[in-house]
């Protein structure tokens, strides 16, 4: 818990929009890297992604987030009147009956129970996979349904493979808006592709947004690693809708903190490290898992054994006390948002240097050399 109230309006900056990335760069390790330092302010460096390996350290270990996008963006029609329907798939529920229930997150006009819309796939073709309306599902907060799947076999067809028919790739509304407005059409194939990391687990398919921090890696990246002895390990952290809430009220300690499922996968053997090299959280959902489970051990007085899943609402913000990261890479990220004040926390030294006032300095520097912000945009690393 910060011991500090921290306002919102803090966080707040301004953003030429034309700094907002639409597509990822090509290559993806070609984007841009700005370099700082926790424990000296004066270091800032333009760099290249792909000169990652040369700015670390042997026996550095670099955490990644091996969760995979779900196809989780729902488009469709009602079959009555042929009004639009969109929604996020979040997860599946039991069954009803003979068809699957999943719980999503719906824009609609007049939503109402037992209300049925037929899916649109990528290609923008009615797909044969109607959705009905149950009921709101108050947990997953406003806006949340259970909905029934029905379709030509969907009662022996997995949530995932009618996703991967009739889903659309989950890309944030920004990008959806600017692409609009500069008349940008990839196509759902390209986000596929680009909008999921290279490393991804076909076994952990659960998010409905990317880690966007490892969207940067690639293979030659992960050998330049290898190279410099710099070492690798995984956790798993489910990316929630809650990453799309905007920070709404006047303090952060307000917000309501959206809760995410994490486990420690290869990487629970190595901690606490006890080798005094240094840890780095590629992105902010392995820097919430690690802490997460750092935050579990510390209170663990009776050596009692970890779980192996736990929900976090790790809410990371100046005052925060690092137990596990040292350093991280991550993008640029929203105005007035949780991760912004994430940053700033691992930007702080108490009683010496403000995070808050110093993550908005490196964001105006960022701004004036043209940095592009946000999912797609360019990185930051933060040395220790």
């Amino acid at each position: 818990m910060s011991t500090r109230t921290i306002q919102t309006d803090d966080l707040d900056f301004e953003l030429p929009k034309e700094l907002i990335a639409t597509t990822p760069a090509e290559p993806r390790d070609s984007s841009r890297l700005l370099v700082v330092s926790r424990s000296d302010p004066s270091r800032l460096e333009h760099r290249v992604f792909s000169e990652l390996p040369g700015l670390l350290s042997p026996n550095d270990l670099m955490v990644f987030n091996r969760s995979r996008v779900v196809p989780a963006r729902l488009i469709g029609v009602n079959i009555e009147f042929g009004s639009k329907f969109e929604g996020l798939y979040l997860r599946s529920d039991e069954l009803d009956g003979e068809y699957p229930v999943w719980i999503a997150m719906v824009k609609a006009k007049r939503a109402k129970p037992g209300k049925r819309y037929r899916l649109i796939d990528a290609g923008c073709q009615e797909t044969d996979i109607l959705i009905e309306l149950i009921e709101r599902f108050a947990p997953e907060g406003p806006g949340a349904w259970r909905m029934r799947v029905i379709g030509e076999g969907s009662s022996e067809c997995s949530s995932e493979a009618m996703l991967d028919r009739a889903g659309h790739t989950p890309l944030p509304p920004y990008i959806l808006a600017q692409r609009k407005t500069r008349d940008q059409s990839p196509g759902d194939a390209f986000d596929r592709a680009h909008y999921q990391t290279v490393y991804a687990s076909d076994d952990e398919l659960g998010s409905v947004a990317a880690p966007t921090a490892g969207l940067h890696f690639t293979p030659a990246v992960f050998d330049g690693l290898t190279a410099r002895s710099v070492r690798t390990s995984e956790v798993v952290l489910h990316v929630g809708a809650g990453t799309f809430k905007p920070v709404e009220s006047d303090t952060l300690d307000e917000h309501p903190m959206h809760a995410e499922w994490c486990s420690m996968g290869s990487a629970a053997d190595l901690f606490p490290r006890s080798d005094g090299g240094r840890t780095f959280a590629v992105g902010s959902t392995s820097a919430r898992t690690l802490e997460s489970f750092g935050q579990l051990h510390e209170e663990n007085e009776h050596g009692e054994p970890m779980p192996s899943m736990h929900s976090t609402r790790i809410l990371i913000q100046p005052g925060y006390r690092w137990r596990w990261v040292d350093g991280m890479v991550t993008n640029f990220h929203l105005p007035r948002s949780t991760l912004l004040a994430m940053v700033a926390s691992m930007l702080e030294v108490p009683g010496e240097i403000d995070g808050l006032e110093r993550i908005q300095a490196i964001y105006r520097i960022a701004i004036e050399e043209q940095y592009r912000f946000f999912s797609y945009g360019d990185a930051m690393l933060i040395l220790p």
